[in-house]
């Protein structure tokens, strides 16, 4: 009998692999397993997707303020983005030209009009970098929900795997590392997978928040001066 438990002990000690522990595993630990990798590899596909976006959206920004600070007409530079520029800053200036000119189609702004056309390019504008900001942030509500909850996922498979141990003890009466070691093995397997997948998305989405907010501060500092641009050029058209 302990020369059969010897070879067991043996057996468990060269085939701790991961598809051994899959194999052995029960159904539970078999679905904390597949929330967990799922929930890595989507995590993942988010970060590298928001890393090149945000990355994308900083060197947009910085060449199109090359380009509005140059001395530029306004004018020719909406003609020259067209109606769907491809980056927020952009966006929000072709969305106040396009209501600036839509004011004074009919020709000169009126005194009594001033104020409207100023608060209306000022809603599209917020409008505009609301949007925006909405589509930079999508899907890191995700990392969020993934850095908070896959720990706790992670641990409800490692209590599993740990009750599953005690019920082996129980039933073979004895406390050998061939009744323990697996539940063990799958106790901090899914305890490593929920840390595996908690932790970049934790680290990536505070990064990936930071840069949110800066764009953010940039896009309302610009708003600000393209609006006192603008409401420098309609006082002076009314003199």
């Amino acid at each position: 009998m302990e020369a059969e438990i010897l070879g067991q002990e043996v057996a468990i000690a060269g085939g701790f692999s991961i598809m051994a522990l899959l194999e052995s595993a029960d159904g539970i630990i078999l679905s904390v397993v597949a929330i967990l990798v799922f929930a890595s590899f989507w995590s993942w596909a988010i970060i590298i997707e928001k890393f090149f976006r945000f990355r994308r959206l900083r060197s947009q920004s910085n060449k199109f303020e090359d380009i509005f600070w140059s001395g530029k007409s306004l004018d020719d530079l909406y003609d020259k983005l067209g109606h769907r520029p491809d980056h927020p800053m952009a966006l929000m200036f072709a969305s106040a030209m396009r209501e600036w000119r839509r004011s004074s189609e009919k020709g000169p702004i009126s005194a009594s009009n001033v104020d409207g056309v100023k608060e209306r390019i000022g809603r599209v504008m917020r409008v505009t970098e609301s949007r925006e900001l909405d589509r930079a942030e999508r899907f890191l509500p995700f990392l969020a929900t993934v850095g908070s909850t896959a720990p706790f996922i992670g641990l409800f498979g490692t209590v599993w795997g740990i009750m599953n141990s005690f019920q082996s003890i129980a039933s073979n009466n004895n406390t050998t590392l061939a009744v323990v070691a697996p539940g063990i093995a799958e106790a901090l397997f899914a305890t490593a997978l929920g840390l595996l997948a908690a932790i970049p998305a934790v680290i990536f989405y505070n990064n990936f928040i930071n840069s949110r907010d800066r764009l953010a501060v940039r896009l309302d500092g610009f708003a600000e001066e393209f609006q006192a641009i603008l409401s420098r050029q309609l006082d002076e058209g009314r003199r």
